[in-house]
C-alpha cells in the first residue's frame, strides 16, 4: 500500500463502478465539502465516516443522483445498478408491504406472478412474515427492514447506506452485519456505530474539512484507519508550528525599516505573505478536530446503596415486561439493560427514575438521591426556546464545577456557533439536540444517572468523549444504548430483558446476543412442537425460584457486606495505585501488579453478587 499526497492510503482497485470528480457542495454560505475526487470499486465495502455537519446524507444522495452538486462530476459505468438506502423512508399512506415492494418493479421486464414472487422473496428474506400491514405504520426497525428489501429485489451493483442501524435493536443490527458480509455487492454505509463499522467495513473513507482534500481514506480495519489518520493529524500539526515558526520570522523581517527591504529579493516578501496564507489554512484545518467536551458532575455522595429494588414486576399494556427483578445501585455501578426493541428496557428506566409506578416490588432510594436523566428522543428539550435560553436559562453565565462560563464559551464547549444562539431548539439537527441536553444535565450534579439511548446521532469523536465521561462518572448509572462498542467498555454488568417478563445478568454484550440467538431458536421449536400438539401450556416466562431464606451466619454476613466491601475496594484502589507506579519498574513487576489488580476487581464483583443474593433471600 503506498500514501497519496499524505490523505489517502489505497491498495489495489478492481473496476471502478462510480467516480466523482471535484465534487462540492454548499447551503447558503456555508460548504459542506470541496472538491471532492475518489471512486468506488466493484466488492469495495467502503464505511463512511465524519463528524456531524460534514455532509455525510448529501453525499450519500448525491453519489446516488438523488440531488444535484454544486460542482463537480459524477460518473458511473452504464450498466451499474445503484441502490440507495435513506435514513428515514416515507411510504404513501394506505400502501401495504407488499405493494411498495411491487411498485418498485413497476417498470421492470416481468410478469406480474414474477414481480409477485420476487417482492415475497424478499420481504420473507428480511424477516416480513405479514405481507399485507400497511407500510406507514410499521415501526422505525421495520421500516427500515422494507427499505432494504425494496433496495436487494433490485439487485443493485453498489448499495449506498444512510445510517442503517438506526432504530433497529441489537439482534437487528447482527442481523444486518451477517447480511452485509455475505452481500455479493459494494456498498459504502454512512454509520455512527463502531462496532457495526468493524464488522462491516474493510476500507474507511471519512469526510471532513481538517484534511486538505476534505477526506482521508485507509484500507483495512478501523483500527488501522485510526492509526493512519492520527499519524496524519499528527504531522499536520508539526506543519503548523513549523510554518507558525517561519512566519514569525518574517514578520520580525517585514517590520524592520523599509531600507532593509530592499536589500531583499521581491520573491522574499512574497514568500513571506504565502506562507501567512499556508498556517491561517493549517489553524482552520487543524481547528476543525475538537469534541464536545462532555462530563457529567456527581454529588460526590459516599452512600453505599444508592437505589435497592426489590421483586420489582411491570407490564404494559397487559403484556409482562420484567419480573422479580431485585438490583443495588451503587457509586461506580455501570449497569447496561439490553433487549430487543419493546422489551422494556425504557420502561425500567422510568421506573427506576419514578415516573412509572411498579405493579409489584419495591424501590427504597438513599434519602436526597439526585436523579438525572436523558430521555430517547430528547422530550425534555422544549423546540420553541432559543439555543441561548436553553443553555443558560439563568442569564448569561452557566455555573459547572465551581466555575463560571459565560453562555458564548459554554455553547462553544459543545460545538455551537455564536449564529446558532438565537436559534430555536427545535431547528438543530438530531446531534446538536443531543450536545444540547448533554450540556444542560452537565450542570445537574447527579447521584445516578439514567441514560436512554443516549448515543443516537452522535458522531464518533462524541461517542468518544462520551465514553471516556462515563467510564470516570463516579456515580452509579443505568445505560440503555445500541452501540455495542459503549456497553462493552463502559458497563461493569448488564441485564438481558427477554419481554416476557424474564430477565438474566451477563458479562457482556455478546454473551447476551448468544445467549438471546439461542432463546430465539428454542422458542421456534417450543411453537413448532405446539402446533403440532395443540393444548400444550409451554412454562410461564420470566418465573422466579425463591432460594431458602437466610440462616442466621448468612444474616451476620450480611449485616457486615458494607463494612467488607469497603475495605475491599480500599485494597482495589490501593493496587491500582501500585499498578501505576509499576510502569516504569519493569515488566515483570508490572505484571504482577496487574495480576494482583485483577484478582481484587474479580473479589469486589463476587462480594457485590454474594451482597445482591443475600438482599434477595433476606
Amino acid at each position: 500500500m503506498e500514501a497519496l499526497d499524505g490523505y489517502q492510503v489505497t491498495g489495489f482497485r478492481m473496476s471502478v463502478l462510480l467516480s466523482v470528480q471535484g465534487l462540492t457542495k454548499a447551503y447558503g454560505q456555508r460548504p459542506l465539502f470541496k472538491e471532492l475526487s475518489f471512486d468506488l470499486a466493484a466488492g469495495e465495502r467502503v464505511g463512511l465516516i465524519g463528524p456531524n455537519g460534514a455532509g455525510k446524507s448529501t453525499l450519500l444522495k448525491l453519489l446516488a443522483g438523488r440531488e444535484p452538486a454544486d460542482a463537480g462530476i459524477r460518473s458511473s459505468r452504464r450498466t451499474t445498478r445503484i441502490g440507495f438506502l435513506a435514513q428515514d423512508d416515507f411510504f404513501e399512506p394506505g400502501s401495504t408491504v407488499r405493494e411498495v415492494m411491487l411498485l418498485a418493479l413497476a417498470g421492470m421486464p416481468m410478469e406480474d406472478y414474477e414481480r409477485e414472487t420476487q417482492a415475497a422473496i424478499y420481504l420473507t428474506k428480511v424477516g416480513f412474515e405479514d405481507h399485507d400491514q400497511f407500510a406507514h405504520l410499521l415501526s422505525g426497525g421495520w421500516r427500515k427492514r422494507l427499505g432494504l428489501a425494496r433496495e436487494l429485489m433490485l439487485k443493485p451493483d453498489l448499495l449506498l447506506l444512510d445510517e442503517p442501524t438506526n432504530h433497529l435493536d441489537l439482534p437487528g443490527i447482527l442481523w444486518l452485519e451477517r447480511l452485509l458480509r455475505s452481500s455479493t455487492f459494494g456498498y459504502l454505509v454512512a454509520t455512527h456505530d463502531r462496532a457495526f463499522l468493524r464488522a462491516v467495513a474493510d476500507d474507511i473513507l471519512e469526510i471532513n474539512r481538517v484534511y486538505p482534500a476534505g477526506y482521508f481514506r485507509s484500507v483495512g480495519s478501523y483500527e488501522d484507519f485510526v492509526a493512519r489518520r492520527d499519524d496524519f493529524l499528527a504531522g499536520q500539526a508539526s506543519q503548523q508550528e513549523a510554518v507558525a515558526n517561519q512566519v514569525r520570522r518574517e514578520t520580525e523581517w517585514l517590520g524592520r525599516k523599509a531600507a532593509a527591504q530592499t536589500r531583499k529579493a521581491a520573491s522574499r516578501v512574497d514568500d513571506a505573505y504565502k506562507r501567512r496564507e499556508e498556517l491561517s489554512e493549517l489553524k482552520y484545518r487543524n481547528a476543525q478536530a475538537g469534541a464536545a467536551g462532555i462530563s457529567f458532575a456527581a454529588t460526590g455522595r459516599q452512600t453505599r446503596k444508592l437505589l435497592t429494588v426489590k421483586d420489582l414486576t411491570k407490564g404494559m399494556g397487559g403484556k409482562p415486561l420484567f419480573s422479580g427483578l431485585d438490583l443495588i445501585l451503587t457509586p461506580g455501578m455501570k449497569l447496561g439493560l439490553l433487549g430487543a426493541n419493546g422489551s422494556g428496557k425504557s420502561v425500567l428506566l422510568r421506573t427506576l427514575a419514578g415516573e412509572h409506578i411498579p405493579d409489584v416490588g419495591s424501590l427504597t432510594r438513599a434519602e436526597g438521591l439526585r436523579t438525572v436523566m436523558f430521555e430517547q428522543g430528547r422530550t425534555a428539550l422544549d423546540p420553541e426556546q432559543n439555543l441561548k435560553k436553553a443553555l443558560c436559562p439563568n442569564g448569561e453565565t452557566v455555573k459547572f464545577q465551581d466555575r463560571s462560563y459565560h453562555v458564548l464559551a459554554w455553547a462553544k464547549r459543545f460545538l455551537f456557533k455564536d449564529e446558532q444562539l438565537d436559534m430555536p431548539v427545535g431547528s438543530l439537527s438530531g446531534g446538536e439536540q443531543a450536545r444540547l441536553r448533554m450540556a444542560q444535565m452537565m450542570v445537574q450534579p447527579a447521584d445516578l444517572l439514567l441514560l436512554d439511548e443516549p448515543t443516537n446521532d452522535l458522531d464518533i469523536p462524541a461517542l468518544e468523549v462520551l465514553e471516556e465521561s462515563l467510564a470516570s462518572f463516579p456515580g452509579a448509572l443505568v445505560l440503555v444504548s445500541h452501540d455495542r462498542e459503549l456497553m462493552d467498555r463502559i458497563c461493569t454488568i448488564v441485564i438481558g430483558l427477554d419481554g416476557e417478563g424474564g430477565s438474566a445478568n451477563y458479562a457482556t454484550v455478546d454473551q447476551w446476543l448468544t445467549a438471546y440467538e439461542q432463546a430465539q431458536e428454542k422458542k421456534e421449536k417450543a411453537q413448532a412442537k405446539a402446533a403440532a400438539k395443540p393444548g400444550t401450556v409451554a412454562p410461564r416466562a420470566g418465573s422466579k425460584a425463591k432460594g431458602k431464606k437466610l440462616g442466621n451466619k448468612e444474616q451476620q454476613e450480611l449485616d457486615g457486606m458494607e463494612a467488607t466491601l469497603l475495605a475491599a475496594e480500599e485494597l482495589l484502589a490501593s493496587r491500582h495505585t501500585a499498578m501505576e507506579q509499576a510502569t516504569n519498574a519493569g515488566h515483570l513487576l508490572l505484571a504482577e501488579a496487574c495480576r494482583l489488580v485483577d484478582e481484587q476487581q474479580s473479589e469486589v464483583e463476587r462480594l457485590y453478587a454474594r451482597w445482591q443474593d443475600l438482599e434477595s433471600r433476606r
